[in-house]
C-alpha cells in the first residue's frame, strides 16, 4: 500500500511505527537537544496522566448519555491532540456497527448511519479486536468506505487511530481519533492513551444504556400497577352474586376502560423506547405540511363538535416545500389537537395556526382551557407526567408528549409550550425546511 499506511514487517497491522535502531542512530540530535525532547515527553505524558485522572472521575459521575459521549469526545481529542473524533456502537439486537456521535458533526446529520465490517477502518478495529493506525487514508485503498462517509458527510479524513471499545472481553463498538494536529504522525502514546480512555469509556456507555433501560422499565411498573391492581379488585367483586346489575355493568364498563388505557399505555411504551433508541427511522420524503394539518383537523373536528368546541385555522395560502415523515408529524399534530380538545372548556375554541420563520416552518396548537400551572410546564415532556388536579378529564397515558417531543427532535426541530391560568395553553414547534432525519439506516455499502 502506498502513502504512510506503515505496517513493518514483523509488527501488527495497525501498530504504531516503531523506527529501526540504525535509523534512530542516524537521526540521534544533538544531547543538549536529547534532554529537552525527554523533558518535553515526560511533561506531555504527566498531563495525559492527569487528563486520564480528570476524564474517569467525570466519566463515573453520569449516566447521562449524551452529555456522557460529549465527554468522550472532547477527551479523545485532548489525549490525542486532534482535530476530530466519533463514537460508533454495535446495535446489541442486529449487530450492525453505526455512527452515535462525532466531535465535529451535528448528531442529526449521522445519526443511526451504518457502516459496514468490511471496507471500513472501524470495521476492521471490531473484527480485530485490536488498534489500527492509518496516517493517511487517501492511500489506504482496503478501506473504500472511509472515502464515502466523508463525502456523505462533506467531511475530510486525513489520518486515523481507532480502537476497540470493550468490555468483558466483548467489543461495543469503535473509539476513533481523527486528523493529527500539524499532520503529525500518531504514536506509541497515542494508542496507550487512547486504549486507557476506550476502557474506560466503553463501562461508562454500558452503565448509561443499562440504567436508562431500568430506569424506563421502573416507571413502566410504575405506572402499570394502580390500573392493574384496579383491574383485579373490579374482577373479585363481580363474582359476587350479591351484587346489583347496575353495578355489575358499571363495574363491566371500567374494567374495559382501564383494559383499553392498559393496551394504549403499553403500545406508548414501546413506540417511545424505539424512539429513545433510535430504532424508529424517519421515512423522510418531500411533504405537503398544509395539508397534513388539514387532513388532521378533518379527523378530529367530529370529536371537537362533540363538546361544542370550534375548531378555527389560520394557514397561508402556500408553504415552504420540506422534507420529513408525514406519518409522524401528524401524529405530532393528533396530539396536540386531541390534548387541546380534551383539557379544553365545553364550547371553547382551539386555533390550528402555522408559518414560515427563517428556514423553519412553525405550527402552533392553542385552547381556551383552563391552562397549566407554571410549576407543571417544565414537566409536561417527562415520561408519564401528568398535571395535577385534572380530575374530570380524560386520562391519558402520559406519554404522547414525549413521543412528541421525540419525533420532533428526529425532524431537527424543536418543542415548547406557553400556557397562563384560566386563559389558555398553546403549543409549538419548528420543523427546518431541509431534510435532516433518514429514511432507513443508511448503508454504507449500499453507496460505494
Amino acid at each position: 500500500m502506498s502513502g504512510k499506511n506503515h505496517e513493518p514487517a514483523g509488527q501488527e497491522p495497525g501498530a504504531p511505527r516503531i523506527a529501526p535502531a540504525d535509523e534512530e542512530r542516524a537521526l540521534d540530535p544533538a544531547p543538549g537537544a536529547q534532554i529537552k525532547a525527554l523533558k518535553e515527553a515526560h511533561s506531555l505524558e504527566r498531563a495525559r496522566f492527569a487528563s486520564l485522572l480528570e476524564i474517569s472521575a467525570v466519566l463515573s459521575s453520569t449516566l447521562n448519555q449524551p452529555r456522557l459521549l460529549e465527554v468522550i469526545l472532547e477527551a479523545t481529542n485532548k489525549l490525542t491532540r486532534t482535530g476530530a473524533s466519533s463514537i460508533l456502537l454495535i446495535d446489541p439486537q442486529t449487530n450492525s456497527l453505526y455512527f452515535e456521535a462525532t466531535s465535529n458533526i451535528a448528531h442529526r446529520q449521522i445519526e443511526r448511519i451504518e457502516v459496514p465490517l468490511e471496507g471500513s477502518i472501524a470495521g476492521w478495529v471490531v473484527q480485530h479486536r485490536k488498534p489500527r493506525i492509518i496516517e493517511e487514508v487517501s492511500d489506504a485503498s482496503e478501506f473504500t468506505v472511509s472515502a464515502k462517509t466523508d463525502s456523505l458527510l462533506t467531511f475530510s479524513t486525513d489520518s486515523v487511530l481507532a480502537v476497540p471499545l470493550m468490555i468483558k472481553g466483548k467489543v461495543i463498538g469503535v473509539l476513533e481519533a481523527l486528523n493529527k494536529q500539524d499532520r503529525q504522525p500518531f504514536t506509541a502514546e497515542d494508542v496507550e492513551a487512547l486504549e486507557a480512555m476506550a476502557t474506560q469509556a466503553a463501562v461508562a456507555i454500558e452503565n448509561a444504556r443499562l440504567f436508562q433501560q431500568s430506569d424506563f422499565i421502573s416507571e413502566m411498573v410504575h405506572e402499570l400497577r394502580t390500573p392493574l391492581m384496579a383491574l383485579v379488585a373490579l374482577s373479585e367483586l363481580l363474582t359476587r352474586p350479591d351484587l346489583p346489575a347496575d353495578q355489575r355493568e358499571e363495574f363491566a364498563q371500567t374494567i374495559q376502560r382501564e383494559a383499553k388505557r392498559l393496551s394504549e399505555m403499553t403500545s406508548s411504551f414501546l413506540e417511545l423506547s424505539r424512539l429513545e433508541s433510535g430504532r424508529v427511522k424517519l421515512k423522510c420524503e418531500p411533504i405537503d405540511l398544509r395539508g397534513i394539518i388539514q387532513e388532521t383537523i378533518t379527523v378530529q373536528r367530529q370529536q371537537a363538535t362533540e363538546r361544542g368546541i370550534n375548531i378555527e385555522v389560520d394557514l397561508p395560502a402556500e408553504l415552504p416545500p420540506m422534507v420529513g415523515d408525514a406519518g409522524r408529524i401528524k401524529q405530532v399534530l393528533l396530539n396536540l389537537i386531541s390534548n387541546a380538545i380534551k383539557y379544553n372548556r365545553p364550547n371553547g375554541t382551539i386555533a390550528v395556526s402555522a408559518e414560515h420563520k427563517d428556514e423553519t416552518i412553525q405550527v402552533c396548537v392553542r385552547d381556551s382551557g383552563r391552562g397549566i400551572p407554571s410549576d407543571a410546564i417544565k414537566n409536561l415532556f417527562t415520561r408519564f407526567y401528568r398535571v395535577p388536579d385534572t380530575e374530570g378529564y380524560t386520562a391519558g397515558t402520559g406519554l404522547g408528549l414525549s413521543i412528541a417531543q421525540r419525533i420532533v427532535q428526529q425532524h431537527g426541530g424543536r418543542i415548547w409550550v406557553e400556557s397562563e391560568l384560566e386563559k389558555g395553553t398553546r403549543f409549538c414547534f419548528t420543523l427546518p425546511l431541509e431534510a435532516v432525519g433518514r429514511p432507513e439506516p443508511l448503508r454504507l455499502d449500499e453507496h460505494l
